[in-house]
């Protein structure tokens, strides 16, 4: 894509009392907030999403799961059978007696009831990618928490307990392959949560950051953390290795796992043989992933995308007249596979460099007057202070 012809341009000035993921997304003209906790995404956030949306679906489909797309306006029956229509997530029409969802368990059990009917139509596993709406009261920080979000949502059923237990590590798994994928893998790590009436544990996947709300407790020895409001039952220690000297971190959660075995299946009378079918949920929020990244990924300049989720790997810039030969070598990386953003624009070289480090591709690549004298262009990674030349024939 030719930068002339991106719609949305830039701002140079800082969004105040925003957090970081909001200030540079916002500058770099990735998303427009229209109130607390609601943003649109423009065509580079797009991108960014749609990246994330696809390592994601890779991930699933390894699992064997099966994409749906359930609604997002929910009449008030199904709610009513799990006595949570009243909760004060949700969102309610006015007049109707309609709800937002904000979660999808009341919605995905009758559809799976529909699907199973004996032992050997089990186990299975569904998700989704859809926008959720929460009636959240500290709609802050960008787009970490938000009121509308994006959130992919997995659900598996299952008749034997053992069969549960074995797709749950799965799915532990299959999320720190899509972390890994998007640049946070030493940062994100498996928490203990507390597992309610379902379990002695549920599971987070906490990412350490100073923006983080959250308070977890780290230790070092086994990569396992411990939120906070679990910590005091474990007498401050490491339930698997007893280390006693766990550091405490401030984080975000990105994920988090669930074992519910019959407590949404019950409700509407799912069972086989007599028996109630267990069910686990995923959920991992992709818009609040995103801004995870930014927070991590970024310096005093701007936006550092790691490759795999970037809108664009490369940012071609011009500098002088050498529209003819830029304008080739645009076409040349094109043809070799590569998403390229082509920095055509009449602009002095300070203000394209200052907007390149601000929109953060993984590479730049600079072509000039002066890297043509050496028949060379310039290569620089965004993460990296080391300038390259490297001999280009025209």
């Amino acid at each position: 894509m030719k930068q002339s012809q991106l719609i949305f341009k830039t701002k140079k000035e800082n969004i105040l009392d925003e957090s970081i993921n909001a200030n540079l997304l916002i500058k770099a003209s990735f998303v427009k907030k229209l109130m607390s906790g609601v943003y649109s995404y423009l065509p580079l956030g797009n991108m960014v999403l749609r990246n994330i949306e696809s390592i994601i679906r890779e991930e699933m489909n390894k699992l064997g799961s099966q994409e749906i797309l359930m609604p997002a306006l929910h009449p008030k029956e199904p709610w009513e059978k799990t006595k949570r229509w009243e909760l004060k997530e949700m969102f309610k029409i006015r007049d109707k007696e309609y709800g937002l969802g904000w979660t999808h368990e009341e919605i995905v059990v009758p559809l799976a009831k529909e699907a199973a009917f004996s032992k050997k139509d089990f186990p299975f596993s569904l998700y989704q990618i859809q926008t959720k709406f929460r009636n959240e009261l500290r709609a802050k920080s960008g787009v970490l928490r938000g009121i509308e979000f994006l959130m992919k949502d997995l659900y598996s059923f299952h008749v034997l307990e053992k069969d549960l237990d074995v797709f749950y590590e799965k799915v532990k798994k299959s999320y720190f392959n899509i972390f890994k994928k998007c640049g946070l893998e030493k940062k994100t790590f498996l928490t203990l949560a507390s597992g309610g009436t379902f379990s002695k544990y549920s599971h987070e996947f906490q990412t350490i950051t100073e923006a983080g709300e959250d308070q977890i407790y780290l230790c070092e020895k086994c990569s396992l953390a411990i939120n906070k409001e679990i910590i005091k039952q474990e007498k401050y220690q490491c339930p698997k290795c007893k280390n006693k000297k766990l550091t405490v971190k401030k984080a975000i959660e990105v994920g988090n796992i669930f074992k519910l075995y019959d407590k949404y299946t019950k409700p509407f009378n799912f069972k086989i043989s007599d028996k109630y079918v267990f069910m686990g949920c995923y959920g991992l929020g992709i818009s609040r992933l995103m801004g995870a990244i930014v927070e991590i990924c970024h310096d005093e300049k701007g936006i550092i995308w790691p490759e795999q989720i970037s809108p664009f790997n490369i940012h071609l810039i011009s500098i002088g007249k050498v529209k003819k030969q830029a304008d080739k070598l645009y076409q040349v990386l094109q043809k070799k596979g590569n998403k390229v953003l082509y920095d055509d624009r009449d602009k002095n070289t300070g203000e394209k460099l200052v907007e390149a480090d601000l929109i953060g591709l993984p590479i730049r690549i600079i072509i000039s007057e002066k890297t043509l004298q050496k028949n060379c262009i310039e290569i620089k990674k965004r993460d990296e202070k080391t300038i390259k030349l490297q001999k280009y024939n025209r």
